[in-house]
């Protein structure tokens, strides 16, 4: 059954569709973004590889029907003006409604990090590296979060798989000669 929109309520002064009950299941991008990264790891600049991530990014974002996608915008839209009360409550809201869906989970953690509750992040990049265990950029995260919790030699494994599948991940400088996450023993 697909999901219908019951109402609207007001949320901060802005309408948000209330949501049903069943989420329909997230698209299925597994194929594409394979090829993306595929070409993203032999991309031979970092502009083609951005216009590459760019084109990740609408897969991760694609929400599984146009209330979900309407919740995911607002709260994106909401952090993005630090509205992090805000936005925690759209993607709690999303996560409630669409449990099976990445994205609102990586959503919440990149607040959730922004609030430095780190703890509240991991759990939260964990399960959307098990829905979506290509999401490069939950996995940038992840490794960001990590360090965070002082955690760096899981950090430096995290960020490792991450740069495995996009070389290009702007974290990269962390894992470079003198970064933070560097291999130790690197030169500085």
């Amino acid at each position: 059954m697909r999901h219908l929109l019951l109402s609207t309520v007001l949320s901060a002064g802005v309408a948000i569709p209330a949501l049903a009950e069943t989420c329909p299941p997230a698209p299925d991008h597994a194929a594409r973004l394979g090829e993306l990264i595929g070409q993203i790891q032999q991309a031979e600049t970092e502009m083609a590889a951005r216009e590459i991530s760019n084109q990740m990014w609408e897969l991760w974002a694609d929400a599984p029907d146009e209330a979900a996608q309407t919740v995911l915008d607002q709260g994106m839209s909401r952090r993005n003006a630090w509205d992090l009360l805000g936005a925690l409550q759209d993607f709690d809201r999303l996560i409630a409604y669409c449990p099976e869906y990445a994205e609102g989970y990586n959503q919440r953690a990149f607040v959730n990090f922004l609030r430095q509750d780190f703890d509240s992040a991991l759990t939260d990049l964990d399960r959307a590296l098990e829905l979506s265990p290509n999401h490069i950029a939950a996995m940038s995260g992840r490794a960001l979060t990590l360090m965070g919790l002082q955690r760096m030699e899981e950090a430096r494994v995290a960020l490792a798989e991450a740069l495995e599948l996009n070389p290009w991940l702007p974290e990269r400088h962390l894992a470079a000669d003198g970064g933070p996450l560097a291999m130790p023993g690197q030169d500085l």
